[in-house]
């Protein structure tokens, strides 16, 4: 395996954003058109806005239950939903919101497509709806799922869903409402997190049994003949191996990507070469999600414990880390001849 010796990096000028949520973070995503402005989304049913250049909370708006995921297409304009069933678009500059609409169960999961301006959410009532805010009617199609909606992501052409049963659906966002593809996870286990390439060409889909698989859309067998899983996120200790889920995958600009897990820790990796490119220290709970920012000089870390052990009483508190990312972390190494 290539992955056996690891470089374990700290950076001095990492640091902890002020003022975080008090209760479960689902997720953390950086805006799509610039590079300082942090979305999260919270347990606590609030939605927070960062600056974190300047270590800031900008704004918040609140919904009626927890919030699952959250987007921020454009710096003003956020994207959110949870278990309170309503997607929700927020204005940040006029402080207004819309309900665009709603899902019968709790939405898991929610992207944008910046190319074609649509908004994709997902949800336990197995199925995608796609959004397009400006419209009078914002919901322009159901896409009915195979299962729960656990896990999705868009890429400029692409949506990729990851179901209940280990089900996924590849769609063609100018081709819609039918699927392109139908596949099964190459992982054994439920899948939990799913992450386009940036170019467009396949996803790293991630398990929650400590694995990853990197998959292509072309389906041609040249093309499916590149496609691998590799174990990730386990440690052995008295001869036992504990595994642990893997519930974040992030993309850097570059193609390297970032994987957090239950174990607490951050690994970036080149998938291209198969390689592990460091690990970060270990983090003070599990790693709830992870993001890059636009121009891949940041990684927003959320250290938030995810009940995978059920209720605990002494849960360390909920914190987000932003990590400066040096070249070193996410440029593959040239090949060496051995």
């Amino acid at each position: 395996g290539g992955y056996s010796r690891i470089q374990m990096t700290t950076n001095p000028s990492e640091f902890q954003l002020r003022f975080p949520p008090k209760d479960g973070i689902s997720a953390v995503n950086f805006s799509k058109q610039s590079s300082e402005l942090l979305l999260v989304s919270c347990w606590d049913n609030t939605v927070h806005l960062y600056h974190v250049g300047e270590n800031a909370e900008r704004a918040k708006y609140v919904h009626k239950a927890a919030v699952l995921d959250c987007t921020l297409p454009r710096d003003n304009k956020a994207f959110s939903a949870g278990l309170d069933c309503e997607v929700k678009c927020f204005d940040f500059e006029r402080g207004q919101e819309k309900v665009l609409g709603t899902h019968d169960k709790g939405v898991r999961k929610v992207d944008y497509n910046v190319e074609n301006g649509l908004l994709v959410t997902g949800s336990w009532d197995e199925t995608c709806k796609v959004w397009d805010d400006r419209s009078p009617k914002p919901c322009i199609f159901t896409l009915p799922q195979p299962g729960k909606v656990f896990a999705l992501s868009v890429s400029p052409s692409r949506l990729v869903v990851g179901c209940s049963g280990r089900l996924v659906q590849i769609y063609d966002l100018r081709r819609l409402p039918e699927p392109e593809q139908r596949r099964e996870s190459s992982l054994k286990f439920q899948t939990r997190a799913i992450a386009c390439f940036p170019n467009d060409q396949g996803y790293a889909l991630s398990s929650v049994e400590g694995r990853v698989s990197i998959e292509h859309f072309d389906p041609s067998p040249e093309a499916q003949q590149r496609k691998y899983a590799f174990k990730c996120h386990r440690k052995v200790e008295d001869k036992a191996e504990y595994v642990y889920p893997v519930n974040a995958i992030a993309f850097h600009p570059i193609g390297s990507f970032a994987t957090g897990g239950c174990d607490g820790f951050v690994s970036i990796w080149d998938g291209d070469n198969k390689k592990r490119l460091c690990q970060f220290r270990k983090f003070p709970s599990s790693i709830s999600s992870l993001s890059f920012n636009r121009d891949g000089t940041k990684l927003a870390i959320a250290s938030s414990y995810t009940f995978e052990e059920g209720e605990k009483e002494d849960v360390p508190p909920d914190a987000i880390f932003i990590r400066p990312i040096l070249d070193a972390d996410v440029t593959p190494k040239p090949k060496t001849a051995s």
